[in-house]
């Protein structure tokens, strides 16, 4: 893309009271930003309103600093790059969908847009357990060829990517947000390692910062880009179920992982598997209803990294760990439990915490951390 093209797209698409659907319209019939930016008043009176026309008339007046603030990030990394509609690179999957973006920054592997992919999704603040098992599902899932894709928040979708880059098939992030504002900003070493093993995605112009409403829009491409949605963690009013619908609507597999009944964070997937979703246990449970992927292509892989967890312990500590169940529970009921004396439990519990088996949680509770 040259710099009068991308002049014209940004024209198109940050015009103040143009709106998308206008400038899908104006596309559709032009051809090209530039010609769409030309035509002539007849033609524009059959496609816009008056106020639209008269918004098209204008010069967007932050449109030069953006011009000269995008040129410059693309110039800066050879990483950066636009897609537009046209272009053979749009992925068919999103291409298929009802509103398919009309231009996406890029930052990072572009050629992971090829690789079949699966959204996986959930609370921004999970339990220690679906931490664990977003990271865990993530690595095996990616190891198997499905690239994961997920929008970069705190909780599920961090462990998410944490778990794809660990895998063969890598992560794609799809953020709210311009690429140039990482939100949130503790993330932002996550992002520069997906800049170099993973791709980063966004629909939104350089400088637009975490506005609510664009949040939930973005998770239409999360779900577009994806061949299912697997949803980890999630109370009932939780937009991971905003994304699990727009997966379901496009046709896409939705997939839920059970929990516990007296969890608030079970309640969003219990109500997904009741409306259909398939009941995920295992990794193998999401492969099967996807199509094989025995291997990874040369274009979607990299070296994995992270290694599996220890073996269980045994003995004493492997008592505690059954009487525990995978519920939070407080020292006092697992005393009552198992009968042991107070001090030997406290110390039973923190070489369980030490080696990784257990979380302590707020409240002087202690939950289970079983393996993916």
């Amino acid at each position: 893309m040259d710099r009068s093209e991308l002049s014209a797209w940004l024209r198109l698409l940050e015009t103040p009271g143009l709106g998308l659907e206008a400038a899908r319209r104006l596309l559709a019939a032009a051809g090209s930003p530039q010609a769409a930016l030309e035509l002539p008043a007849p033609a524009q009176r059959e496609l816009l309103t008056p106020k639209q026309r008269q918004a098209l008339s204008e010069l967007p007046p932050l449109w030069p600093d953006l011009l000269d603030k995008t040129w410059a990030w693309l110039e800066d990394n050879p990483a950066h790059s636009l897609l537009t509609l046209g272009d053979p690179d749009y992925p068919a999957a999103l291409l298929a969908t009802a509103d398919p973006p009309l231009l996406l920054y890029l930052a990072g592997r572009r050629e992971l847009l090829a690789c079949p992919g699966l959204a996986i999704v959930g609370s921004r603040s999970p339990t220690p357990q679906g931490r664990d098992n977003a990271e865990q599902f993530a690595r095996a899932l990616s190891q198997a060829g499905l690239t994961i894709i997920s929008g970069l928040a705190l909780g599920i979708d961090a462990a998410a990517h944490r778990g794809g880059l660990g895998g063969a098939a890598s992560s794609i992030g799809v953020l709210g947000t311009g690429l140039d504002q990482i939100y949130p900003s503790r993330h932002r070493e996550l992002a520069a390692e997906m800049l170099q093993q993973g791709l980063l995605i966004s629909e939104y112009s350089l400088g637009t910062p975490a506005l609510p409403p664009n949040f939930p829009r973005r998770n239409r491409i999360i779900a577009g880009l994806s061949q299912g949605c697997l949803v980890v963690e999630a109370a009932l009013r939780s937009g991971s179920l905003i994304t699990a619908r727009l997966a379901s609507e496009a046709g896409r597999e939705v997939f839920a992982i059970p929990g516990s009944i007296h969890s608030p964070l079970s309640k969003g997937c219990h109500a997904l598997i009741r409306q259909g979703a398939k009941l995920v246990e295992t990794a193998q449970d999401v492969l099967e209803e996807l199509p094989p992927l025995a291997t990874t292509t040369a274009a979607c892989s990299h070296l994995p990294t992270s290694g599996d967890a220890g073996a269980l312990p045994a003995g004493a500590p492997a008592k505690v760990l059954a009487e525990m169940g995978f519920d939070p529970v407080s020292l006092d009921s697992l005393m009552a439990r198992g009968g042991w004396p107070a001090h030997e439990l406290s110390a039973y519990l923190l070489d369980l915490e030490l080696d990784g088996h257990v979380e302590r949680l707020p409240g002087q509770l202690f939950q289970r951390r079983a393996k993916a």
